[in-house]
């Protein structure tokens, strides 16, 4: 098979390498779309520590199953699938206590073995999702960021009525925004210094949109206070931004040497909360269900769409912040 293989930092090319055989309990999918993400980036970069070189990157994907390993139920051939990406080890003390995404031995299909960025991908047979008939494989792709999204809601507090500030209106930001319009926000307000990001995200239902905060008349602050950029001068601004009582969610990658500065006094005599969201988490399936519920705007976050070959294109497209969603069609 033809696949995307990133030898060394900097280093990649398509390749012809053997086709994957599944094992017991997998099965192997021809691989529809698979969405890049900034983690694979990174992994271009050399800049995610868990991966190993060479490896095929991708893990936001859907496919058909073409092949079932031995011991595999509840999937057939020609189930159009998602695939959660986890591979959690079930046995350390934080899968243990039901939080695998925090796994002493993580891993992730295209992070830390082999991914979808190929014309087919071996996945195991329980990490795969039927497609509801209204989600076509295209914006199937969406359904694993859409996961890690939900998570995020998940480790958020559950008000009712509550004012949002979201950092950042990339594919998680808006996400994040049609998720907080549904979960009875009584307003979202986004910040982006892209213009055109801005003009989406209105669309999409923000109702105050701006280059910086300091535009939005909400002296008071904004209980629920969401980064979803990663740069530090946005999560230390987001910070003071939060109403007494609020909690500022850091939801955006910075690099792991980032520092940040903020108010201890402030966190304590407002009671203000921070929280992190890592990954995906028992929150897949839901994601799979909200999407075939039009949770999201797929035609709207998906704009770009190259064959494996165009994959120099399609980075070039991701680090210069062209459109929403960039997608590889392996069989293009």
């Amino acid at each position: 098979m033809r696949a995307l293989v990133v030898e060394t930092p900097g280093t990649f090319s398509v390749q012809q390498v053997p086709d994957p055989v599944p094992g017991p309990g997998e099965v192997v999918i021809a691989v529809a779309a698979v969405g890049i993400c900034g983690t694979d980036i990174h992994i271009v970069d050399g800049e995610f520590a868990p991966t190993p070189y060479p490896i095929i990157p991708g893990h936001e994907f859907t496919g058909v199953v073409v092949a079932l390993g031995a011991e595999v139920n509840g999937v057939r051939e020609g189930d159009r699938v998602a695939v959660d990406p986890s591979l959690f080890c079930g046995a350390c003390h934080f899968c243990a206590i039901g939080r695998g995404n925090l796994c002493e031995r993580w891993g992730a299909i295209g992070d830390t073995v082999d991914g979808a960025m190929a014309e087919f991908v071996k996945v195991p047979a329980a990490n795969c999702h039927r497609l509801p008939e209204s989600v076509d494989l295209a914006q199937g792709t969406l359904i694993e960021p859409l996961s890690c999204a939900v998570h995020g809601f998940d480790v958020l507090p559950r008000d009712l009525g509550a004012h949002y500030l979201i950092y950042g209106a990339g594919t998680m930001g808006l996400m994040m925004l049609q998720l907080a319009t549904r979960a009875g926000a009584a307003s979202v307000s986004v910040v982006d210094l892209n213009h055109d990001r801005l003009e989406v995200a209105g669309r999409l239902g923000a109702d105050a949109v701006a280059d910086r905060a300091d535009a939005f008349e909400r002296p008071q602050g904004w209980e629920v206070v969401i980064d979803c950029t990663g740069v530090v001068p946005a999560i230390e601004d987001a910070l003071s931004r939060v109403r007494r009582g609020g909690t500022f969610q850091q939801f955006g990658v910075a690099p792991s040497e980032a520092t940040a500065r903020f108010s201890p006094f402030r966190v304590y005599n407002d009671e203000i909360t921070i929280v992190g969201s890592m990954a995906v988490v028992h929150s897949f399936g839901r994601a799979v269900e909200l999407m075939g519920k039009g949770a999201v705007d797929a035609d709207t976050m998906i704009t770009h769409s190259f064959g494996l070959d165009e994959f120099p294109d399609a980075l070039k497209a991701f680090r210069e912040g062209a459109g929403r969603k960039i997608q590889i069609r392996p069989a293009a």
